[in-house]
C-alpha cells in the first residue's frame, strides 16, 4: 500500500464522518408520503428496489446534506399557489391533536408539578445530611449488594421468558413468555398462582398498575400486557382472561409502561412510534412519531412530566408530555437502543444498547456524562433502584445480570447462573428481591444471603 495515500484516505473518512454528522441534524418529515413528495421535488427516485420507509427517509436526509454542502439553495415547489419557501432545518412538524390530548396534557401538568416540588424538598433535605452519615449508609448498602445470591430458580414456561415484574406489594411476580402466556407467581416460594391466556403471539411485557395489590380492588384493571401481533391486553387479578383490549396497533408492540399516576399507559410499537392511552376511556390520546426506525421501549419520569423512548434508530428521545416537545435527543450509542430508565433523582437517565454499553445522561446538562462498558453482549434491560437510585441493575445476552453503583458506576455484583440470554431484570419495591428472566425458560430470584444465627 502506498503510504502517501494514507493522509488523503483519512481526510476522506473525516469528511464523510462530518457529512453524516451534519446530516443527522437535518430535520426531515417522518411521514412516508411527505418523504416521497420531497424526493420528487428534488428530482430523485421516490423508491429504490428493496427500500423501506426508514431507508428512504435516511436517503432524503443524506441528499439534503449533500446539497447543503455544495451550497445549493433548496426550495419547495409551489403548492396550490403558495409561494415557495426555503427548507428550514429548525422546522418542527406538528400534527393536529384532539381535545382529549389537550385535557391529558393539562391533567399531567397538574399531577407532575406537586410531585416535582416534593422531590426537590427531599433532595434539599438529603444535601443537608452530614457527609459521613451518607458515606456510611452507602457503604452498608454496597456491602449488602455484594452478598446477593440466587435463592430460587423456576422453569416458567416452554418458551423463553421475555419479561418479569414484581407487584407493588412485592408478593407476586408476573412473567411474559414467547408462548404468548403470562403467568403470576408467589414470592418468595415461586409457586404458580394464575396463567393469563389472551395473546396468540410472543408476549413482550407485562406490567402492574402502580397501585395494584395496594389500594386497587382485584376486580378492576390491575395489569397490562403486549405481544408481537400488536395486541395489548388488560387484566384484573381474579380472571385468567383479559377484561379489555387496546386496539389500534398494526405492528409488534415490544414494551409497555404505566404512567406513575396509573391513568395512562404507553406502548412502544414497531411502526416507528409510541402511543399514550387513557385507561379510563380506553382511547388513544397521543400517537407520537419522531423515530426513524422501530421504537422498542418507553419509560416515564418519576414525576410523570416526561417520557423517554428508544429504538432501532440507535437513539433515545425525551418528550415533555405537557407540551409535546422533544426536549432532548439521546444520541451516543452505536447500535439499537433497547433499554431506558429514569433515576428517582429526576435528572439522570440510563440507556442500554446492542453495542454492549450503558450510557448515563444528565437532563440538566443535556448530554451523556458517562459510558459504562457493561457487558460482553447487548444490554437487554435496565432498572434504577427505586426511592434513592443508589444503584442500577442491568441484564444482558451474555447470560449475566449486574449491579452497578450510582453514582461512580463501579460494578458491585455479577449475577451469574442462567444458561442463556438474560432478557429482563427487576427489583422488588421493598428492595428485598431481584428477579431475572431468561431465554433458558427460567426465572430466578436473588436476595441477600443472611448468615445463620
Amino acid at each position: 500500500m502506498d503510504t502517501s495515500q494514507i493522509p488523503d484516505r483519512q481526510q476522506e473518512l473525516l469528511a464523510e464522518f462530518e457529512k453524516r454528522k451534519k446530516a443527522r441534524a437535518i430535520i426531515v418529515p417522518t411521514d412516508d408520503t411527505e418523504v416521497k413528495a420531497r424526493l420528487r421535488e428534488l428530482k430523485e427516485p421516490i423508491c429504490l428496489f428493496g427500500e423501506g420507509p426508514a431507508d428512504r427517509r435516511e436517503r432524503l436526509r443524506l441528499h439534503l446534506a449533500d446539497l447543503a454542502e455544495r451550497g445549493v439553495r433548496i426550495e419547495k415547489q409551489e403548492v396550490e399557489g403558495e409561494a415557495s419557501q426555503p427548507l428550514d432545518e429548525d422546522t418542527v412538524w406538528y400534527h393536529e391533536g384532539l381535545p382529549d390530548l389537550l385535557a391529558a396534557r393539562y391533567w399531567i401538568a397538574e399531577y407532575s408539578i406537586p410531585r416535582a416540588q416534593e422531590r426537590l424538598v427531599r433532595a434539599r433535605e438529603e444535601v443537608l445530611k452530614p457527609g459521613a452519615e451518607k458515606a456510611a449508609k452507602k457503604q452498608e448498602l454496597h456491602k449488602k449488594l455484594r452478598q446477593i445470591t440466587n435463592t430460587c430458580s423456576q422453569v416458567g414456561d416452554d418458551r423463553p421468558i421475555s419479561y418479569c415484574q414484581f407487584s407493588p406489594d412485592s408478593k407476586m411476580l408476573a412473567t411474559a413468555s414467547w408462548s404468548g402466556l403470562c403467568k403470576l407467581w408467589s414470592v418468595p416460594d415461586c409457586e404458580p398462582i394464575r396463567v393469563l391466556r389472551g395473546h396468540n403471539e410472543k408476549a413482550g411485557a407485562i406490567v402492574f398498575h402502580p397501585q395494584a395489590t395496594l389500594s386497587l380492588s382485584p376486580t378492576v384493571l390491575n395489569m397490562a400486557s403486549c405481544a408481537a401481533d400488536g395486541s395489548v391486553c388488560l387484566w384484573n387479578l381474579e380472571s385468567d382472561t383479559p377484561i379489555a383490549n387496546l386496539e389500534g396497533h398494526l405492528q409488534r408492540v415490544s414494551r409497555i409502561n404505566y404512567h406513575p399516576a396509573g391513568k395512562f399507559l404507553a406502548t412502544a410499537c414497531f411502526d416507528c412510534s409510541w402511543r399514550l392511552w387513557d385507561l379510563e376511556t380506553l382511547t388513544e390520546v397521543l400517537h407520537q412519531e419522531g423515530h426513524s426506525r422501530s421504537v422498542f421501549n418507553v419509560a416515564f419520569h418519576p414525576d410523570g412530566s416526561l417520557a423517554g423512548s428508544c429504538g432501532f434508530d440507535g437513539a433515545g428521545r425525551v418528550w415533555d408530555l405537557r407540551s409535546g416537545k422533544c426536549i432532548m435527543l439521546l444520541d451516543g450509542h452505536l447500535k439499537n437502543v433497547l433499554a431506558l430508565d429514569f433515576s428517582p433523582n429526576g435528572y439522570h437517565i440510563a440507556t442500554g444498547s446492542a453495542d454492549n454499553t450503558v450510557n448515563i445522561w444528565d437532563l440538566r446538562r443535556r448530554k451523556c456524562i458517562y459510558t459504562i462498558p457493561a457487558h460482553n453482549n447487548l444490554v437487554s434491560h435496565i432498572k434504577f433502584q427505586g426511592g434513592t437510585g443508589d444503584f442500577i441493575l442491568t441484564s444482558s445476552y451474555d447470560n449475566t445480570a449486574k449491579v452497578w453503583a450510582h453514582p461512580g458506576w463501579t460494578p458491585l455484583k455479577t449475577l451469574a447462573g442462567h444458561e442463556s440470554k438474560v432478557m429482563c431484570i427487576d427489583l422488588s419495591p421493598n428492595q428485598d428481591y431481584i428477579a431475572t428472566s431468561s431465554y433458558d425458560r427460567t426465572f430466578k430470584l436473588w436476595q441477600r444471603e443472611v448468615a445463620p444465627t
